[in-house]
């Protein structure tokens, strides 16, 4: 039986719908939209979509179903979907459909919506604070939206971070294991890191010690790194004073590398600012050009904060830029031995060109 819904963003503009997935009479988040085509699995199960409402741009989505290996995190971190068909036909053996997944982690979305009217709005309008409701719940679902706050004034990390230190954590099915002679170790402050980055780690020799948002400088130096990574995740980076605080008393102590949100918390560490961008890049197909050596490949990206390049100190210098809109996508200092990207060079979901920027990584720590 089809269940209708309608979703409502902070603006008042409306779309109608059918839900599916978990029957949840009201599912509220910031809405975006992701260009992405495949890799809808990793893009709910990543950390950094925690408090937002993903809009695929991609007509169908869920035609190859739900595989235990593609999870980057143990579950769905995004607050709700919204697509304009949902696949609803078999799947191979080994696998479940998209609909059941979101049955089981208990999350709603909503299918049969003009995406790409809702896609050129927020393009046109930015992404906003939205609300999916079934009709007899729009009143206090319109109350909720009202008084929802932005996603500027909400702390996301808590819900999606551990909470103690974990010594080469296991990933999974479907991913390495921590290296046994491992040639050099990292310190990694997990604000909602996808598996596929430390993944992207062992791949390469490289054990390390996940530690939670809260860890202090003496946690980190305790642990006698050879560089200091900062993880990606969700929210506005300017909230975490007590994270920037700790990165910037050890620049000049460790190497510190970052990605995403990590990168973010780098810029505001060295002096720099980070703000809001309109909607935002979110999808697998964002181009990147080196700055150093004049390529451009093409990358996975989830972000809605960038850093201001007027606003980076002099000694900092532009590594990487968005080809599309010359948007900061990477910097690095060598007088601070600092360096950081903005994009998920662990292409997953994405292209594979961006994970030589591992490399780079584990080059650069001491």
């Amino acid at each position: 039986m089809e269940r209708k819904a309608i979703l409502k963003l902070k603006d008042g503009t409306e779309f109608s719908g059918i839900a599916f997935g978990a029957d949840n009479p009201i599912s509220i988040g910031e809405a975006v939209f992701n260009t992405g085509i495949p890799g809808y699995q990793e893009i709910l199960t990543d950390p950094s979509y925690a408090g937002q409402i993903v809009t695929m741009t991609s007509p169908m989505i869920g035609n190859y179903g739900i595989t235990e290996e593609d999870n980057e995190s143990n579950g769905i971190k995004a607050a709700a979907l919204i697509v304009r068909k949902l696949y609803r036909g078999p799947v191979l053996d080994g696998r479940i459909s998209l609909e059941t997944f979101m049955e089981n982690n208990g999350i709603t979305g909503i299918e049969d919506v003009d995406t790409r009217a809702l896609t050129l709005h927020l393009r046109d309008h930015g992404s906003q604070n939205a609300v999916i409701f079934t009709p007899e719940n729009r009143a206090e679902a319109e109350a909720l939206l009202a008084s929802f706050p932005a996603i500027t004034e909400r702390d996301l990390i808590d819900g999606v971070s551990v909470k103690e230190k974990i010594i080469n954590p296991e990933l999974g099915y479907g991913f390495c294991r921590a290296p046994e002679n491992a040639i050099k170790h990292f310190s990694l402050v997990d604000y909602g890191i996808k598996k596929s980055i430390i993944d992207c780690l062992y791949k390469r020799g490289v054990s390390v010690t996940l530690f939670p948002p809260t860890a202090t400088a003496e946690d980190i130096l305790s642990d006698n790194p050879d560089a200091l990574f900062l993880s990606n995740g969700p929210g506005d980076p300017a909230l975490l004073t007590d994270a920037v605080a700790m990165v910037r008393s050890l620049i000049g102590k460790l190497p510190i590398e970052g990605i995403c949100l990590g990168h973010q918390i780098i810029t505001i560490a060295i002096g720099g600012k980070t703000e809001k961008m309109i909607f935002g890049h979110h999808g697998s197909n964002q181009p990147v050009r080196d700055a150093l050596t004049g390529k451009t490949f093409v990358t996975a990206q989830n972000h809605g904060f960038m850093t201001v390049r007027s606003s980076l100190p002099e000694t900092a210098s532009v590594w990487l830029e968005n080809a599309n809109d010359g948007t900061v996508e990477g910097l690095y200092d060598e007088s601070l031995n600092v360096r950081s990207v903005q994009f998920h060079p662990e292409a997953s979901p994405g292209p594979m060109e961006a994970e030589a920027i591992f490399d780079i990584f584990v080059e650069k720590a001491k």
